[in-house]
């Protein structure tokens, strides 16, 4: 599938992207020290997976368009193509990952971002996208198994929610999730609301 669609931040003013100040300590999450210590104990299947920080956000979403491109645009309409992608690229959502609610992980080959996992409301997933070329590799799993653990043993929730692309339902299923929902339809995006206590 073909799209003109281009990568750019959406801004509501001035049409040229706004960069928002902050440090990880006014993002919730640990502090710099600590952080370091958790990246240098996720090594999972031989990539480190961490919290996001700042200057993963471009790659990350980069990457996440890429792969959503690939892989799930063709059961999107244009309009659920155009919407995604307005998602992503929202100011917003930025500000918000800056301020620490909308809160992220990521895995890495070296340097390289190779999949991302966010978190929205809590407890709901947001976005959980690897590589092509690193897929049935375990990054995936592995990304969820730690937001998981995240989600359970640091904030306390009970259980993880999400809404799951056509092409992604069988990976959640084998993951533990079911779903509460048949697939329903929105703003031209396909999606089956899913669960899993943890």
């Amino acid at each position: 599938m073909k799209t003109t669609l281009r990568w750019q931040w959406r801004t509501s003013g001035s049409g040229s992207a706004r960069r928002f100040r902050g440090s990880p300590e006014n993002r919730g999450f640990p502090d710099p020290e600590s952080e370091r210590r958790c990246s240098m104990a996720d090594m999972v299947n031989g990539y480190e997976i961490r919290w996001a920080e700042d200057k993963d956000w471009i790659p990350a979403m980069h990457m996440i368009w890429k792969t959503f491109l690939k892989y799930e645009a063709v059961d999107y309409t244009e309009e659920g193509i155009r919407n995604f992608h307005e998602f992503i690229t929202d100011e917003h959502l930025y500000k918000s990952f800056r301020q620490g609610r909308y809160q992220m992980m990521v895995a890495l080959d070296g340097a390289r971002i190779i999949g991302a996992a966010s978190v929205r409301n809590y407890n709901h997933l947001s976005l959980l996208f690897v590589d092509e070329e690193y897929h049935h590799r375990g990054v995936g799993r592995s990304l969820m198994g730690r937001m998981c653990e995240y989600l359970k043993k640091e904030a306390g929730e009970r259980y993880m929610s999400l809404k799951a692309a056509p092409y992604a339902v069988d990976f959640y299923r084998k993951l533990g999730f079911h779903a509460v929902h048949e697939e329903e339809a929105f703003s031209g995006i396909r999606v089956t609301p899913m669960e899993k206590f943890l």
